[in-house]
């Protein structure tokens, strides 16, 4: 790994209220931001952006809670903050006009970097395709990096959270192709992703299931409106695993998460998250009500299950 994350700890905050914005704030305050963000530093958030689709369709985040968490960000007093993320589905520069982000980033004086691009540094990883890729150099100069994405099922990742926000948001189109499956991504998909964030670690993970997708994602699925859930967390592996479990999965069955407890990176047991705010049991009955019409659509329905279910 190139650097340890900030805070080992697996703290988890889940949060509702009445705006995803109000929702965010509320979760980041539960967290120990100021040990994880301090003055002079120089902060990356990748936002989810992987098509030019609106927020609406539970496809990329919304500006306008982008920019809340800029603003709260900046409140720490880092040196820098750079919004850095190359889609997979279009131009990026196209996603950011067509959903607004570029707005976004002139009012909030940020500088954007198209991680599709370069100038490059390779990045080593241990996988048995992908040996190595491109990435940006800015990757040099992180000390923060800070996952934002929706929550979403995923037709080959299984799921879409923190970590595949990075670990897709991250390797230059320019390179891999669009949707970046030209060196092999794709021929090992959970294996690629959980050899990137075991070099690339995620110091705030981030996950909104405000607009969370069911069925077909990462673009074409049913968008499930559930104002104001978020899920973050000082452990990107405890926030995918919860995101993974609202969406009826145990960490077992997402190969790459389970495989990533197995490598140590992060919690993958409930019993052994800290958790703040809501209950994980009333999370999933919110959800399920907003993407079922029924609250008992859950994987703890009669009861908590641990690690592998029982």
């Amino acid at each position: 790994m190139i650097r340890e994350r900030k805070i080992k700890e697996p703290i988890v905050a889940i949060t509702k209220a009445i705006t995803e914005g109000k929702s965010l704030e509320k979760a980041l305050d539960l967290l120990p931001v100021e040990q994880i963000i301090k003055e002079g530093e120089t902060i990356i958030i990748t936002p989810n952006w992987v098509k030019d689709k609106q927020p609406k369709d539970a496809v990329v985040v919304g500006p306008k809670t982008l920019k809340i968490l800029i603003n709260y960000i900046k409140s720490k007093k880092p040196a820098k903050i750079y919004i850095a993320v190359g889609s997979g589905g279009a131009k990026t520069p196209e996603v950011m006009k067509t959903v607004g982000y570029d707005k976004v980033i002139e009012e909030c004086d940020v500088e954007f970097i198209d991680m599709n691009y370069g100038p490059y540094t390779e990045l080593e990883l241990n996988h048995e395709i992908i040996k190595s890729t491109p990435i940006n150099k800015v990757i040099n100069e992180a000390d923060v990096i800070i996952s934002f994405t929706q929550l979403k099922q995923h037709e080959e990742a299984t799921i879409s959270a923190s970590i595949k926000n990075v670990a897709l948001g991250w390797p230059p189109a320019q390179i891999h192709g669009y949707p970046k499956k030209q060196k092999g991504i794709h021929e090992d998909l959970h294996g690629y992703i959980r050899s990137f964030a075991n070099k690339v670690p995620i110091d705030l993970a981030i996950i909104s299931c405000d607009k969370a997708m069911i069925g077909t994602g990462p673009s074409n699925g049913m968008a499930v409106d559930t104002p104001g859930l978020i899920i973050a967390s000082t452990d990107p592996l405890a926030a995918d695993v919860i995101g993974a479990r609202l969406l009826g999965f145990l960490p077992q069955g997402v190969c790459y998460l389970y495989a990533l407890y197995k490598d140590g990176l992060g919690e993958a047991k409930i019993e052994n998250m800290i958790i703040k705010g809501l209950d994980i049991i009333e999370a999933e009955k919110i959800f399920s009500k907003a993407a079922y019409g029924k609250n008992d659509v859950m994987i703890d329905k009669e009861k908590f299950k641990d690690i592998h279910g029982n």
